[in-house]
């Protein structure tokens, strides 16, 4: 398979300043993406610690570890590398007053060969695209998906709820943080996207898969996203990092030469 990135960020029209981060490594199949929070900049300073971090450590050891690293390896390495990145925000906010109590949301992603290891906390998210139906992936850990679990409000509710941002978990917030980590079967036509939740609460689920699923180059996709979101308010940043699955360069050209192509 191959796989094609392409990440864009958006401060969006209410704020000054961009407090989201994304970053990934195509030689490694590795994505991260992050929201920060905190007074001053140092939200900012938190998603870019958490991306710069993870992606630079975790790529490295994808490349010492090798194609037979499995992907209960790569999990783990994953939990180590974000695990050392909280102690480093956390150790940031407790030394310097300007950043106390800085955190940033997460989602993270490795790509091998037809898995993805996917790891993330807060309510920045991962949706799927497969065969014309999208699906989110991740759930948000948020006081908002708390209360739709207990049964207390319905989805129809909270989409205008007044506590959308309250997180119940966040990067470098504690001196340890719990990662929800798992595992998916990736098919060729899939494409994932991560995003921050300036773009999913500016449009819904069904704005956000026809714009997915239009015939248009990858790129075109992710601006056509924010730019939805900047027209319905753009009351956050906004970010998205897209994955699409391709086949793979080696096959196409095998079936064209049975082909006679």
């Amino acid at each position: 398979m191959n796989y094609q990135f392409c990440a864009k960020s958006d401060p969006g029209r209410a704020r000054d300043n961009n407090e989201d981060s994304v970053a990934f490594d195509e030689a490694t199949l590795t994505a991260v993406l992050a929201d920060g929070m905190g007074g001053y900049n140092a939200g900012e300073i938190a998603s870019g610690m958490a991306t710069a971090f993870i992606k630079s450590e975790l790529s490295r050891w994808l490349i010492e570890a090798g194609d037979g690293a499995k992907a209960k390896e790569v999990r783990r390495a994953m939990e180590i590398c974000v695990d050392n990145a909280n102690r480093s925000i956390f150790n940031s906010a407790n030394s310097n007053a300007h950043y106390a109590g800085m955190g940033t949301t997460l989602v993270v992603g490795v790509f091998r060969e037809d898995r993805l290891v996917l790891g993330h906390i807060g309510d920045s998210r991962c949706y799927r695209m497969r065969a014309g139906t999208l699906e989110q992936i991740t759930k948000d850990h948020s006081l908002l998906q708390e209360q739709m679990d207990a049964g207390l409000i319905t989805p129809e509710q909270a989409a205008t709820s007044s506590i959308k941002n309250l997180v119940t978990r966040a990067l470098g917030v504690d001196e340890s943080v719990l990662m929800d980590v798992n595992e998916y079967a990736v098919q060729v036509g899939d494409i994932y996207l991560m995003c921050s939740d300036g773009l999913s609460d500016m449009i819904d689920d069904a704005a956000i898969a026809k714009i997915v699923a239009d015939d248009m180059t990858l790129e075109q996709k992710a601006t056509r996203l924010i730019d939805s979101a900047n027209e319905n308010g753009g009351r956050d940043n906004i970010s998205v990092l897209m994955v699409e699955v391709l086949e793979a360069t080696e096959k196409r050209g095998l079936i064209a030469r049975w082909l006679g192509k």
